[in-house]
């Protein structure tokens, strides 16, 4: 695996200012510029062939998005799933295992992911060795050795790619990012992030149905429920450690709260919230991470906690806190009354006031401090969509802006913070070698092991 420093020299796309004036520049002619034989619509009209892996859920929302080309693949662990799907498209060859999906490539030109999070690498990293184009659900893994092996594999499949962050294309965020970039509020030393989402472990079922969390789970079930006829379970599980079925796990988000299958709300919500600061500011690796909640569950992600990242600076930005806070956890000048206290925030301070925003509208603060600011003018075009501008990108070699060089960025950063908090101790992260120097027992939570024969690399 190349190093941190090469890596980034080739692969890092900054979404900045004058980063994505010159990729827009750029993006009509980027066809020529060595982009993989694979693309196959020289002419727009032309339709892509897509392989869509995971067909009920996000999968079924995902198509949506794509249903405007050839559908020629279709694969789900459940029947039900793949065949309500498939009677849509009779003509796609229909697959319960993704791994067969790859058998036969030639049938198809690109590759929509949007199983559980514990299958997205392993789903994802064929598709870009053999050169596909690629959209991917969020998180775009399941840990962060997984999230470095899919970025580097995306580099050098050199492909059309797409974390499923869809809030990235809205207006909002654009205009966010704009005046954080022209320093609106001047340099900004520190960010807080919210949710209020409470899904997990709570530490208390009195906590969960304060939380009014439906699932009211406070460890592994030992009861072994019938397997849905429709189901096959142990493709489900792929390479997270056996388990007997229960009905805790599956359908819809359940599996989101165990460890073995997801990683919370931190790494699920984290990829729509904290991709603006990252965004914005053009963030990469944190120095250090801390986290304090409930006394961390070996089995269930925490339904709260707070989590602290710290940047160092680099070019033109200042050193930087970044502030997680998810469930009953809410920053202090929101609990203070200092901000307006929306369910759902990201606030950026500076040294000239505060931006808060959420995912459909943001206020600089003190509003009468900026009664009579005069914004910049738009520098950061419109997408297509999310998903239109990843088929785009497939067919013309035109940039993406939630590539998997900038989202597997987002995705290791997110999913350290959930390690510091399962040790329970303020982690120093070195990037370059994946690890953190002072705490060599987070190594198993950085790469963990698989259930045989599942293998990633």
């Amino acid at each position: 695996m190349e190093n941190h420093s090469a890596l980034c020299s080739r692969t890092r796309q900054s979404i900045g200012r004058r980063a994505f004036l010159k990729t827009s520049v750029l993006a009509a002619g980027a066809a020529s510029f060595g982009f993989p034989a694979i693309v196959r619509a020289q002419n727009l009209n032309e339709k892509l062939n897509i392989a869509l892996i995971g067909t009920g859920g996000r999968g079924a929302g995902n198509l949506g998005g794509v249903a405007s080309e050839n559908i020629t693949v279709l694969c789900d662990v459940c029947e039900k799933n793949l065949e309500g799907i498939a009677r849509h498209f009779p003509k796609a060859r229909k697959e319960r295992d993704f791994r067969r999906v790859y058998d036969h490539p030639q049938e198809f030109d690109a590759v929509v992911v949007s199983t559980t999070e514990h299958t997205h690498a392993f789903a994802t990293l064929p598709a870009l060795q053999l050169g596909k184009h690629v959209y991917c659900e969020k998180p775009l893994t399941h840990g962060i050795w997984e999230a470095r092996v899919i970025r580097e594999a995306a580099a050098n499949a050199n492909v059309a790619t797409q974390m499923g962050t869809q809030i990235h294309a809205e207006s909002n965020y654009r205009r966010v990012v704009e005046l954080i970039q022209t320093g609106a509020i001047g340099a900004v030393g520190e960010v807080h992030v919210w949710v209020s989402r409470a899904w997990g472990w709570h530490g208390s079922e009195e906590a969960a149905r304060e939380a009014n969390d439906i699932v009211l789970v406070q460890d592994r079930p030992p009861e072994t429920h019938p397997v849905p006829q429709t189901l096959d379970w142990d493709l489900w599980l792929g390479p997270a450690p056996a388990r007997p079925f229960n009905d805790v796990y599956v359908p819809g988000p359940k599996w989101y709260r165990w460890w073995d299958f997801g990683s919370g709300t931190m790494s699920d919500l984290g990829s729509h919230f904290i991709d603006l600061p990252f965004w914005a500011l053009d963030l990469d690796y944190p120095l250090t991470v801390e986290a304090e909640g409930p006394p961390p569950h070996p089995e269930l992600a925490p339904a709260s906690m707070h989590v602290a990242f710290e940047y160092g600076a680099r070019s033109e930005r200042a050193p930087l806190k970044l502030h997680w806070y998810q469930g009953r956890n809410k920053p202090r000048i929101w609990e203070e009354g200092g901000i307006p206290q929306w369910e759902n925030g990201i606030l950026f301070l500076g040294e000239k006031g505060m931006l808060l925003s959420d995912y459909g509208k943001h206020v600089l603060l003190p509003e009468d401090r900026f009664a009579d600011f005069q914004r910049p003018d738009p520098f950061i075009p419109e997408s297509l969509g999310h998903h239109a501008e990843w088929l785009h990108a497939c067919k013309t070699g035109a940039p993406t802006t939630c590539n998997f060089a900038y989202s597997g960025l987002l995705t290791e950063a997110n999913h350290l913070g959930n390690v510091a908090y399962r040790l329970g101790k303020k982690l120093e992260w070195d990037s370059e070698a994946l690890r953190c120097p002072n705490a060599p027992e987070a190594d198993p939570l950085i790469r963990r092991e698989y259930r045989a024969p599942w293998k990633l690399i």
